[in-house]
């Protein structure tokens, strides 16, 4: 599998666990009073955005996807959403290499 394909996969894995952290595991520490599912939710999403830095600094350094890309795909994990318009973005990446 090629480190753009990995970095897609990653950038959508962390946008998910991003969802679940902010609509699932934080109402059910502030309403519910389960702490547990921050400490769960957000461990996962930390190991996952250590991961997408980790793939997108190999991909950025292989030159293999415009760098602006790169970059954009990164900051668009800190918003909520966000990973959607990163994986469109990515997708269009890699069909404009095949081409």
């Amino acid at each position: 599998m090629s480190a753009r394909r990995i970095l897609r996969t990653l950038s959508f894995a962390e946008g998910i666990s991003y969802l679940l952290l902010m609509l699932v595991a934080m109402p059910l520490k502030y309403v519910w009073g389960e702490p547990l599912a921050v400490r769960i939710a957000g461990s996962l999403h930390g190991v996952g955005t250590v991961a997408l830095c980790a793939a997108a600094a190999v991909v950025f350094l292989q030159n293999t996807i415009p760098r602006r890309t790169v970059a954009l795909v990164v900051l668009l994990s800190l918003v909520p959403f966000g990973f959607l318009l990163a994986d469109r973005m990515l997708l269009n990446a890699e069909a404009e290499l095949a081409a």
